[in-house]
């Protein structure tokens, strides 16, 4: 047989979602034949409610997945006649999205250490997309500073992307009611260990939630089907599993990440649930190579500046173990 592949390379969560949620997937199976509420209205007061911060059901979007969130947002709020700024080293989706739409743009190079340069992305700009805590570096900028970037940009929208804040210290959702121009990205893909079943969502002035849903009903009515609409919201009801979860993943990406530093690796701080980090004297595309070899894919980006970068994703404790285990047999 076939071993299995340790899968350190998308940064899923490596333990299963709650039962609860599970349950309430199945219940929700019976009425398939029923096209689900294209308002997402039950999932999204459950959001609201789960982030208080004075926010109602009104200040929420909710979408396929927060690629899509974001998708839809670049097309709302940016304009091909404004240029654009995210950081040079981020999530890849963002230039994507960029040219797909014809949104011009500039990208703002991250500090030698790879934090965010907060002066060169507060100059003035057609809008701002960040993710905090950042991918692939996995460090977070602290809220002030996300405040001065968020104020530096009146009138503008700046998305906000936090796929990764659960795994960090703090969200800006606490922001929105002071600034309107700021959106907020989430997901269920990580935190809350549901990247099969595709639930993002956006946070933000009910200004910018209602251009969003225009925006969504001009291409598709129905984007969170009736599953994953019931699945979400159970999530947001098992919040005590899904803390003990989070714990688990920060105690072993902090194991992980002295094991590694004694290896010779070099990385970042991180406050996500994977490490970026780089060896001393083995070049990335070879470590990838031999792991890969061994049963256990990383991630690899080509962009000149980290390309002798692996990003590896926290799995369990034992899929940690493995990996530092086979490392340490392939640097010798």
């Amino acid at each position: 047989a076939a071993r299995r592949l340790i899968k350190l390379n998308t940064n899923e969560n490596p333990y299963p979602p709650a039962p609860a949620v599970l349950e309430a997937i199945a219940a929700a199976a019976g009425d398939l034949r029923l096209y689900p509420d294209p308002g997402c209205a039950a999932l999204r007061e459950a959001i609201a409610r789960r982030h208080g911060c004075g926010l109602t059901g009104q200040n929420v979007f909710v979408g396929n997945g927060s690629d899509e969130v974001l998708a839809f947002s670049f097309l709302a709020f940016f304009d091909p006649g404004s240029p654009i700024v995210f950081p040079d080293i981020t999530y890849s989706f963002y230039p994507v999205f960029a040219k797909l739409f014809s949104i011009p743009y500039r990208t703002v190079p991250l500090n030698p250490d790879f934090t965010l340069d907060v002066h060169g992305m507060s100059s003035p700009s057609g809008g701002v997309v960040f993710a905090n805590p950042n991918a692939p570096t996995a460090i977070e900028l602290p809220l002030p500073q996300v405040r001065r970037i968020v104020a530096a940009h009146p009138g503008k929208v700046v998305l906000l992307d936090e796929a990764y804040i659960e795994f960090g210290n703090e969200s800006a959702v606490r922001l929105i009611k002071e600034y309107p121009n700021l959106l907020v990205v989430k997901t269920f893909s990580k935190s809350h260990a549901l990247a099969g079943l595709r639930v993002g969502y956006a946070l933000g002035d009910e200004g910018l939630i209602k251009t969003l849903n225009d925006v969504k009903d001009s291409f598709n009515s129905y984007p969170v089907d009736r599953l994953a609409q019931a699945g979400a919201a159970a999530a947001l009801c098992e919040e005590a599993y899904y803390k003990k979860t989070i714990e688990a993943i920060r105690k072993t990406r902090d194991q992980s990440a002295a094991a590694l530093r004694a290896m010779g690796f070099m990385m970042p701080d991180s406050n996500a649930n994977f490490l970026f980090m780089q060896h001393e004297r083995v070049h990335a595309i070879e470590l990838m190579r031999r792991l890969r070899e061994r049963g256990i894919v990383v991630r690899r980006f080509t962009l000149e500046r980290i390309e002798n970068r692996l990003r590896v994703t926290v799995g369990t404790e034992e899929q940690m173990g493995a990996l530092i285990s086979e490392l340490k047999k392939i640097l010798g």
